[in-house]
């Protein structure tokens, strides 16, 4: 048995959402957004892989996962969903990134240290038959029948019709770590690499101050310094501002960094160098004066210390004056840091720096994750009922 012998074999392109502010009423199922790596499982008998968004192997990383989905699953199947890291606080993202890593015996280390769930939200093949050209409907009813009764690492996520109650988790559900909604239509087709379902994510806006940036490198390698490496007889690039590196004040008065701006159009990163220019004699008082020679540690996220996704990309940074004040979109908190890129609004030349502290930032209300496998109704044979019981917390 193998799994390219399934109706469905790898590698398969997960469906995608866009992006909206608004919860789209309709036909629609609606459930939780999940904060961790999208992974579509594919089993036939003892063999199981995992394949990531990009359509690259996960399995290896996640060996506890192999077992519990054997276990979980029927023999011959192919199901899409998202792994997960469940820390004391929720989801743990960090935790998560950090179970992606070279090395086996690092591997089967942070398999125990931080033990990886997988859930479940949408069934592409079960037996010998491709479900894909089904309506999403009928597939969470397929899968539903699958899983159920899901219990340790491997869950089916909660599921609802009614909008009312997928605005209730949208406003609830982020303290255990979840990013938003996603709205499916009932009779939607599974669309690989399609944005064909709708995501609707939390955004806020804070100010920060921007205590450094990263020059714009384009290609693959790059090269240190405003601009490409230039080749042999090819001119160099106009220097341009790839990113912002944003700080807040802590209640000690240290200037904390929290997270990036980036995404500015190619123009915009150009204007940016003229913007930034007087600000770039920071003098050896800047906080993050000594980051660069720095060695992030355990817990610990430095903006220079090397890219755990590509050792060879050039984190390196220049620093600011630490008195320019930017507001930004931001859509949540995690930990001490910005889960996602923020989004520049606009210059705020009228605050004080002193006053970008982590207090003026929405303090978000836990929920344990028990609650949300708990919670709302799910949709059975195009009816809603109640999603069953509440389960324990792992």
């Amino acid at each position: 048995m193998s799994v390219a012998d399934l109706p469905v074999a790898p590698p398969v392109a997960p469906m995608l959402a866009k992006l909206s502010r608004q919860l789209p009423v309709g036909d629609y199922l609606y459930e939780p957004k999940w904060d961790g790596f999208r992974a579509i499982v594919f089993r036939d008998g003892g063999d199981v892989e995992m394949g990531s968004r990009n359509e690259l192997s996960l399995t290896r990383y996640f060996p506890e996962l192999v077992a519990a989905l054997q276990a979980a699953l029927p023999p011959r199947v192919v199901v899409d969903g998202e792994v997960v890291v469940v820390g004391e606080a929720g989801l743990d993202f960090e935790a998560l990134s950090q179970r992606v890593h070279p090395a086996p015996s690092r591997v089967r280390l942070l398999a125990q240290r931080w033990p990886a769930w997988f859930v479940a939200f949408d069934l592409l093949a079960l037996g010998d038959h491709d479900l894909r050209g089904e309506p999403f409907a009928q597939r969470r009813q397929r899968l539903e029948g699958i899983l159920a009764h899901p219990a340790g690492s491997v869950r089916l996520t909660p599921c609802t019709r009614d909008p009312a109650v997928a605005q209730d988790w949208f406003e609830r559900f982020e303290g255990a770590g979840l990013d938003g909604v996603v709205a499916k239509p009932a009779s939607l087709a599974y669309m690989p690499d399609k944005r064909a379902m709708t995501k609707v994510k939390h955004e806020r806006t804070a100010e920060f101050v921007v205590g450094g940036f990263r020059w714009y490198r384009p290609g693959p390698a790059g090269g240190r310094g405003p601009g490409p490496a230039a080749g042999e007889g090819a001119a160099a690039a106009p220097a341009a501002v790839g990113s912002l590196l944003l700080g807040l004040y802590d209640r000690q008065g240290q200037l904390c960094h929290v997270g990036v701006i980036g995404a500015f159009p190619a123009a915009e990163r150009q204007r940016l160098v003229e913007v930034l220019a007087p600000y770039m004699s920071p003098g050896p008082e800047h906080p993050w004066s000594t980051w660069a020679e720095a060695v992030a540690g355990a817990g610990t996220r430095l903006p220079g210390a090397r890219n755990r996704w590509n050792a060879t990309k050039d984190m390196s940074f220049e620093l600011l004056r630490p008195v320019l004040v930017a507001e930004a979109a931001y859509e949540h908190l995690q930990g001490n840091r910005l889960r996602h890129l923020a989004q520049f609004r606009r210059w705020r030349p009228d605050r004080d720096p002193l006053s970008c502290t982590y207090e003026q930032l929405e303090a978000v209300v836990p929920v344990e994750l028990a609650e949300v496998f708990g919670a709302g109704q799910v949709a059975r044979a195009g009816q809603v009922a109640r999603a069953g019981q509440r389960s324990g917390h792992p």
